[in-house]
This record gives structure tokens, C-alpha cells and sequence, in this order.
């Protein structure tokens, strides 16, 4: 087996089954709407709207295909410069050329084997992994 085909090998289980149901991304408060230009507008994300108990605290949800983001709003917001998601997409180069044409640094990074990948940074720092796997 290939280096790049036992890195897309499917993973073990558990007892426990798990399954990602989303990822929380802090933003500044008072960010909501430029975190939807950037998240609807460039990633063609959509909002959800938040249970009302949960939109009292600001922040929004975001989803499409399979994923699912909540950006919460955090009053110290500190941009998580190393953590990040690492987003799967069919469509790595298209992606990149809409960030890149909306003014967002696109850093491309092939140290990861099987994948084609490259690192951004949303409008408040937060970094993101978009990849896509080697045919």
C-alpha cells in the first residue's frame, strides 16, 4: 500500500461512535457580520439560524454538504493561529482562486502526504486547512 493510500485508509472505531457534528471557531464580538461576507460570500457557506437561547450570546452558525461550523463570539477573542479545521473540498483550486481574488492570503503546503492542501486565515485571524486528496 502507497504512503498517500494509508493516509485516506478508513480509521478504526469504537465502542463509542463517534461522528463530527461541527467545529467552533471564536470571533470577536460584534464580527457577525463580517464573518457571514466571509463565510457565506467566499466559502458559499449558509447560516443556520441559532436556537433563540443560543443567539441571545451573539455568533452564528454556518453549514453546507457535510460540514458545519458555529463561530462563537468570545469577549478576549485570541486568533487560533495553530489550531484549525482541516476542511476536505472537491474543488481546492476553484476555492483558492475565489479567496485569493477576495483579497485573502492563500499559503499552499504539500507536506501532507496524499493530500493537496493550502492554509488561509479568516478576517480575524482564525487559520483554516482546505484539502483535497491526491488522485
Amino acid at each position: 500500500m502507497s504512503d498517500a493510500a494509508r493516509y485516506r485508509d478508513p480509521r478504526g472505531t469504537s465502542p463509542f461512535s463517534y461522528s463530527l457534528h461541527h467545529v467552533q471557531i471564536a470571533i470577536p464580538p460584534g464580527t457577525e457580520d463580517e464573518a457571514r461576507a466571509y463565510y457565506v460570500g467566499n466559502l458559499g457557506m449558509t447560516e443556520v439560524q441559532k436556537p433563540p437561547e443560543l443567539a441571545k450570546r451573539g455568533g452564528l452558525w454556518l453549514r453546507t454538504d457535510a460540514l458545519e461550523i458555529h463561530l462563537g463570539v468570545e469577549a478576549d477573542h485570541v486568533p487560533a493561529r495553530k489550531a484549525h479545521p482541516g476542511i476536505l473540498t472537491g474543488y481546492l483550486d476553484g476555492l483558492s482562486a475565489r479567496l485569493s481574488w477576495a483579497g485573502h492570503e492563500v499559503v499552499w503546503d504539500e507536506d501532507f502526504i496524499g493530500y493537496r492542501r493550502f492554509h488561509t486565515h479568516d478576517p480575524f485571524g482564525n487559520r483554516l486547512e482546505f484539502m483535497s486528496p491526491l488522485d
